[in-house]
């Protein structure tokens, strides 16, 4: 039996492509916003269909620094926190929002977080079909909204987190599951072989 293909983990450079290409098109500060989302906190095409301004924002309206996403939302039934700690996140959101609230769009708490083009929220489906149309635009053509996900957990372990806790951020059942996710980078290990100390 032949594995499933997996989507590929995006580079520094194919993530800022990407970026880039996104914004020449419509709803560009929305587009870039998902694109954060998806690779700076890992987050499924589901669970971003079904977040909500009230998810994000305080009630005085600024960005709430943690987001619970709830059993309802994520795969596997599997509650879990999301920081939106990260600065170019927070200025990714931020522009989407005040475009938003300048287009005179509802910021209903309520309303969902990501609007399609008619008004309304996304379904799961045509979330995963508009990031496909985004890494399309920018040439790459294997990528998929599961590209976000295992780029952020790659990275998260290039620079040093530990298995246990991106397997946390992830949202996975197990460690064994967050594995599957990580693609190993030959300079990454070259550079791990050249730093260990043998005493000799």
């Amino acid at each position: 039996m032949t594995s499933e293909k997996k989507a590929p983990v995006l580079s520094v450079q194919e993530f800022r492509q990407v970026v880039a290409a996104s914004r020449t098109h419509d709803n560009a500060n929305r587009n870039v916003a998902l694109l954060y989302f998806s690779v700076a906190l890992g987050l499924r095409a589901k669970e971003l269909s079904q977040l909500k301004l009230q998810d994000v924002l305080a009630p005085n309206g600024t960005i709430k620094d943690e987001v619970l996403l709830t059993r309802s939302t994520t795969k596997g039934r599997k509650q879990r926190l999301i920081y939106l700690t990260n600065k170019d996140v927070r200025k990714a959101l931020t522009a989407y929002l005040k475009e938003r609230g300048q287009n005179g769009t509802s910021l209903n708490p309520g309303a969902p977080l990501f609007k399609s083009r008619k008004g309304s929220g996304f379904s799961p489906n045509t979330m995963q079909m508009l990031f496909k149309r985004m890494y399309i635009w920018a040439g790459l053509d294997q990528a998929s909204s599961h590209s976000g996900r295992r780029t952020f957990a790659t990275s998260l372990i290039e620079h040093g987190a530990d298995i246990k806790a991106v397997s946390t951020l992830m949202g996975h059942a197990s460690v064994a599951m967050t594995a599957r996710y990580i693609e190993d980078n030959p300079v990454r290990l070259r550079r791990m072989c050249e730093d260990v100390q043998l005493g000799i």
